[in-house]
């Protein structure tokens, strides 16, 4: 018993010195994320026939990493302040720069007719985006109930889900050679404006509960 006992506390020990130092796996996959945004941009204008299967494989990989940093932080006990700050940025910038690159890029042939079809979602969802985190900073310097006000919710969860399969569609979209093309386009313009309400839902409800915080 006593030997357990040892053990789980030398455990306890380790995962503790882990979660203090700078560079974890998961903080390591954050970074990945951060450093895959210009080879993002490079692929999407480049003129090859790989340039578009290369973009969205770049994508897809960035919102895997997404959800296995914070699995394995979770899982392995190596979760750090510096991660818990880096990780939405990582997640932020990404989906910023293939907004824009997908409302300022070579798309005319698919959405030119209708130009401001992208960038309607894609407004509301960086300001939705920009919003929050202005919020949850300034929830960070207020009491426990504010913070917990903001916490991650499930409408939050749908909305990053179909945010990021909207995003991929609409990245494959590009590749001229896919027969169906116009239909996976649309399906993914659909999936957007899904993700941009979910957006401005989730962000009318968490200042519908700060609301009720602060006039208590």
């Amino acid at each position: 018993m006593g030997s357990q006992k040892e053990n789980h506390q030398e455990n306890h020990h380790n995962n503790h010195r882990q979660t203090t130092k700078l560079l974890t796996l998961p903080t390591i996959l954050t970074l990945g994320r951060i450093a895959a945004v210009p080879l993002l941009i490079y692929t999407y204008y480049l003129n090859s026939w790989w340039g578009t299967p290369a973009t969205t494989s770049i994508f897809i990989a960035a919102a895997i990493t997404d959800w296995l940093d914070g699995y394995i932080a979770r899982k392995m006990g190596l979760g750090t302040a510096f991660g818990a700050f880096l990780d939405p940025v990582a997640d932020k910038l990404m989906v910023a720069a293939t907004l824009v690159l997908l409302c300022t890029g070579p798309t005319d042939a698919l959405y030119g007719e209708v130009p401001w079809l992208l960038p309607v979602p894609a407004i509301a969802i960086i300001g939705r985006e920009i919003t929050m985190s202005a919020v949850r900073e300034w929830a960070a310097s207020q009491n426990g109930k504010v913070a917990e006000a903001v916490a991650v919710n499930s409408l939050g969860k749908w909305k990053t889900a179909t945010q990021m399969t909207a995003l991929t569609v609409l990245l494959a979209a590009r590749d001229s050679s896919l027969s169906g093309r116009g239909i996976l386009a649309g399906s993914g313009i659909l999936l957007l404006y899904l993700s941009s309400g979910l957006a401005v839902w989730s962000l009318a409800v968490y200042m519908k509960k700060i609301s009720r915080v602060l006039l208590k």
